[in-house]
């Protein structure tokens, strides 16, 4: 195929305003990471981005050069690097006075474990990107292993017993890194979903956005109910919707039933947490206690 031909095919690319995920592509079905893209579509609306993405299930939706799942530029970086990449893109963009938005897109293997070190230093110096975890608690790409980021008592092909550790908190780490911004995604609110992607695309320095995202295969649940089981872990209060600005001013932004009829519901509905001897009431009070902090940090006066 000719440079020509290439070069138009990227002009009507951005002449037609591609999704970011176009249509076509070999995601699984009621994949989380495939919502929360067509989300990204509509938050970046005419604004030129480029994306960085580390091994995960997010690259392999790509497919083969010269054609492409994506339609936005998009960098393959190697499983620790994407915020290292991210913030050479983001260099050149300023010194070559463009109005490109550097975004990346990782899975919580990439973020939580492999790619703490670059993602912990480009949160210090406050580079200008937004960094999106799409958070499938798994190493959903490469069999199903447990991450930092699997929540206690899931069963994975290294945890078959369920794991015996509880899930990492990745948004207050980042919070710590006095990061302009640090919000929570829940599929299942698309308005503030919509409205946080917006206004991180447009900020400047350092943004992390954290979304859960459903993964029938490694969760072991239906395609259909992801964005039920998203509802159901905001209602019980398992999985907090909130916003950190400048790592001190907390804002919540859905409070939650602490319904127990939802986190019931929301551990039936996954094949992964039915082996596991994870007791109810003991979640219940790690999740009264979680929230008794965030609301001592959003009750506090910056």
């Amino acid at each position: 195929m000719s440079e020509r031909v290439l070069e138009g095919m990227c002009q009507t690319a951005l002449d037609r305003a591609a999704p970011i995920l176009r249509p076509g592509n070999t995601n699984c079905g009621g994949c989380g990471m495939s919502i929360g893209l067509q989300m990204l579509t509509h938050a970046v609306a005419e604004r030129p981005v480029q994306m960085v993405i580390p091994a995960c299930c997010a690259i392999v939706t790509a497919g083969q050069f010269p054609f492409s799942a994506y339609g936005a530029p998009v960098v393959a970086s190697t499983f620790a690097s994407a915020a290292a990449v991210a913030t050479g893109l983001a260099h050149a963009a300023r010194i070559n006075a463009e109005a490109t938005r550097v975004i990346c897109w990782a899975g919580d293997g990439g973020t939580y474990d492999i790619g703490m070190a670059t993602l912990s230093a480009a949160a210090a110096r406050n580079e200008d990107i937004l960094y999106v975890c799409y958070d499938n608690e798994i190493y959903a790409n490469t069999g199903g292993q447990r991450s930092s980021g699997t929540p206690l008592g899931a069963s994975t092909t290294t945890t078959p017993d369920g794991k015996d550790v509880a899930k990492k908190d990745i948004v207050a780490i980042l919070a710590a890194h006095r990061v302009p911004y640090a919000a929570t995604l829940s599929l299942a609110h698309l308005d503030d979903v919509l409205r946080k992607m917006r206004y991180a695309i447009d900020a400047t320095g350092f943004r992390f956005l954290h979304m859960l995202s459903p993964c029938p295969t490694g969760w072991k649940s239906e395609p259909a109910e992801g964005i039920e089981l998203v509802r159901l872990a905001v209602k019980s209060g398992l999985y907090p919707v909130y916003e950190v600005f400048d790592g001190v001013r907390t804002t919540i932004d859905v409070e939650p039933e602490f319904s127990d009829e939802s986190l019931r519901r929301y551990f039936e509905l996954q094949g992964r947490l039915k082996k596991s001897a994870t007791n109810l009431a003991h979640v219940r009070g790690d999740i009264e206690r979680s929230w008794r902090i965030l609301r001592h940090r959003a009750s506090l006066e910056v």
